[in-house]
């Protein structure tokens, strides 16, 4: 595909699209829908809602190289889970001392975004459930395998990585330590997440909090 061709006018419409890949998960008690904040969570609305899902977030912290800190040389997530991209680590003879610095920055970022997205709200148990992990897409995938290995720790029963988009390699990478994946979209040459999007604003900690009261809501009302 070209890099000109949008494929998703803005998060909300991936996340319906997504839905529609994840069709045979709808109506089932056992599921739960999670969503990495802050970009995954409007993705996830839309599939929690179709599936008739609760919806909660799990927090994960891109580990950036100093001086390039879009470049991910790993990931830490909620429960203490820390991952590393050995070759980047190796490539750019990151210290150990770099290492360190940058899981304690991003843990404390990691703390500050869980109490101002769940507030008093409880987690859900994921002990025995079907979890569909849920992103804006796939660019190195660091973040989801991180989110995936802090998911597991809780004992699912099924753990399904699912993005709107994705390199064909990271959707690859995640065969290896998911038990699904769903990629909706692969385009090649790849470029980046927010090439495939008429609409890749930053989404805010309010609408974080927004989104994850109305599906609590609505969930409710059934």
């Amino acid at each position: 595909m070209g890099g000109n061709l949008v494929l998703f006018v803005n998060r909300s419409d991936a996340g319906k699209r997504l839905a529609q890949e994840l069709f045979e998960y709808k109506d089932r008690d056992d599921v739960v829908v999670l969503a990495l904040p802050r970009g995954g969570v409007p993705v996830a609305f839309e599939v929690a809602q179709a599936l008739g899902a609760p919806l909660d977030i799990f927090l994960v912290r891109k580990l950036g190289v100093a001086g390039q800190e879009e470049l991910a040389m790993g990931a830490i997530a909620s429960g203490g889970v820390r991952v590393l991209n050995t070759e980047i680590l190796q490539a750019l003879h990151v210290s150990e001392r770099e290492i360190n610095d940058a899981v304690q920055r991003e843990t404390h970022e990691l703390q500050r975004r869980e109490k101002e997205y769940r507030g008093d709200r409880p987690y859900l148990n994921l002990r025995d459930k079907t979890v569909i992990l849920i992103d804006d897409g796939l660019a190195t995938g660091a973040s989801m395998r991180a989110a995936v290995e802090g998911v597991r720790i809780q004992q699912p029963v099924k753990v399904i990585v699912a993005v709107p988009t994705g390199s064909v390699e990271a959707c690859q990478q995640m065969e290896q330590v998911a038990d699904e994946v769903v990629c909706e979209q692969t385009p090649q040459p790849f470029y980046g997440v927010g090439m495939w999007y008429g609409d890749f604003t930053q989404i805010s900690d309010q609408q974080v909090r927004e989104l994850l009261e109305q599906s609590e809501e609505r969930h409710a009302r059934g």
